[in-house]
């Protein structure tokens, strides 16, 4: 038994967070949905418009794969009808989402925590009454690293470069690994594994 609970618990919602829209396509922000998309085409899955909880939703069994479209700040109510509506607990949700503090390339899944300042994260927090939920975050830090001040808004939502394409690529590819791991092998296996460095 770890931190996640039980060793084989596995995500029966998995949401990748961002904003919907054309001019937030492709923005750092939202490599969340960038995730989840490839995890769902690999497994053959389609997003369809959900109005009950603003989201677009696909499902693999009992398991739902989520993008909120209420913009990033209010994220957490849509996980949060949803948890509701289908006696979802908080340790069987996973988000996906962006980190700044990570550099670009890098991922780390963890059990908990703070929201650390990300608004998404913030709302999951209310919606679901704890941040004892899981998450995996995926670092869109400048080679320079965390942005400042007044530069931080113009980062998130600013598309990556084509000499971080590669990087890009490769992050996603080894996050919906991740994703797909944990729905076959449980988060406690999913850990141990891809937070090797």
């Amino acid at each position: 038994m770890d931190a996640v609970g039980t060793p084989d618990i596995r995500p029966r919602l998995i949401i990748g967070l961002g904003n919907p829209g054309e001019n937030y396509k492709d923005t750092r922000h939202n490599i969340g949905f960038m995730v989840l998309d490839e995890a769902a085409r690999r497994l053959g899955l389609s997003f369809q418009s959900d109005k009950r909880w603003n989201v677009l939703s696909a499902r693999q069994g009992n398991t739902w794969f989520a993008k909120p479209q209420t913009y990033m700040n209010d994220s957490g109510r849509a996980a949060g009808g949803i948890c509701k509506f289908f006696k979802i607990e908080p340790q069987e949700a996973l988000v996906i989402y962006d980190d700044v503090d990570l550099p670009l390339g890098a991922m780390r899944i963890r059990a908990k925590g703070s929201a650390a300042g990300h608004n998404g994260i913030k709302s999951l927090i209310h919606h679901l009454g704890t941040d004892e939920f899981p998450r995996i975050k995926v670092g869109i830090a400048a080679c320079s690293g965390r942005p400042d001040g007044d530069r931080m808004v113009g980062h998130v939502l600013g598309k990556f470069s084509g000499q971080e394409e590669a990087s890009v690529a490769q992050i996603i590819s080894r996050a919906a690994d991740a994703v797909i791991h944990s729905l076959n092998h449980g988060l406690s296996a999913t850990m141990n594994l891809f937070n090797r460095k």
